[in-house]
């Protein structure tokens, strides 16, 4: 019997790095992605993040028809979009527009998060609270529209009606692990940050898991960091932009990514701070070789279907090396 094979894929926040424009930030997004279709990725997801200087995803659905229209085979999508910040129906329009543009290209990863912080939260949807609440409500009725049964609807979104725009339901804590399992939906998990409930997270998917017409069985999606250069004195060299970048996180200090530069003891305490060495648990820096043996354990320990790689790196083409290099590891492990 053959094995399923693992598929791979990439999550980008559109990150800005210093002395970068946000159109360079765009540029190298679709560079990235026209690459990734090349090295034989599945898909590529952009994450919606607000008021952070460093983050150039924040109107997702614009850039996801941008790097869309760039490229040709490769499925571009959301990773996700947060539902409580938009209206079913405004989502349901954006997707079904982008599902009939880019046909059977097109994901829809759905989120409860905010994305942000409270005030911005706030200012984007004053019932942001009550909105995150009835997520399985609000999941229902972008389902609805994008269903031809909605025809008959006093509202619709005509535009969304019998396109094929696949939905995903993203977790980084356990609650989105009942709801995808209840409804037969795809579930990706955000492990390249959310470390401590990724495991509780896939059993209870898994567990509760009942067959849909769109699943039959269920559908693991898993996040995981990635830095892979030459050496591993050079993967460690480059990780140091996002150790600084989660400095500025916990410190509530964002700023653009900075660049690489070489590690010091002072940044390795930092990596063994409790709450950092956490959120990095699921992140494999290395070289190639280095990085192989972690995923191959990560995948053996997992059984995802599929690892969705984050690399924040901050020059393209060192980045664009490690997402190189890491398909290379998945074709070999597969």
């Amino acid at each position: 019997m053959e094995t399923q094979k693992t598929a791979y894929s990439i999550l980008d926040l559109a990150l800005v790095s210093q002395d970068h424009t946000l159109k360079q930030t765009y540029n190298n997004a679709l560079e990235l992605a026209q690459q990734a279709e090349a090295f034989g990725y599945t898909r590529y997801w952009l994450a919606e993040h607000h008021n952070s200087k460093n983050i150039g995803s924040s109107a997702t659905s614009v850039l996801i028809g941008y790097v869309a229209q760039g490229t040709n085979t490769l499925r571009i999508g959301s990773g996700g979009i947060m539902l409580p910040n938009h209206s079913p129906l405004i989502v349901a329009e954006q997707f079904g527009t982008l599902g009939s543009l880019y046909p059977n290209r097109i994901d829809l990863g759905l989120g409860r998060a905010p994305g942000t912080d409270r005030e911005t939260a706030q200012a984007i949807r004053s019932d942001f609270m009550q909105a995150a609440h009835s997520f399985p409500n609000e999941l229902e009725k972008i389902q609805n529209y994008f269903s031809t049964d909605n025809a008959t609807s006093k509202v619709r979104a005509t535009v969304a009606e019998g396109v094929e725009v696949p939905i995903y339901i993203l977790g980084s804590s356990t609650d989105s692990a009942h709801l995808a399992a209840k409804k037969g939906l795809p579930y990706a998990f955000a492990s390249h940050f959310a470390t401590t409930h990724l495991w509780d997270a896939l059993a209870i998917y898994r567990r509760e898991f009942k067959p849909s017409n769109i699943l039959q069985k269920p559908y693991t999606i898993v996040g995981v960091n990635i830095i892979i250069a030459e050496t591993d004195e050079e993967a460690q060299r480059l990780s140091t932009s996002l150790i600084r970048m989660i400095v500025g996180i916990f410190t509530g200090k964002r700023d653009y990514v900075q660049p690489a530069m070489d590690m010091t003891s002072e940044l390795k305490q930092v990596m063994q701070n409790p709450q950092v060495h956490q959120m990095l648990k699921y992140s494999f820096i290395g070289s190639k070789a280095t990085v192989k043996a972690q995923v191959k354990e990560f995948m053996a320990q997992t059984k995802a279907d599929e690892l969705i790689a984050v690399t924040n790196i901050y020059d393209i083409k060192d980045r664009i090396l490690s997402y190189k290099l890491f398909a290379e590891i998945m074709k070999e492990l597969n």
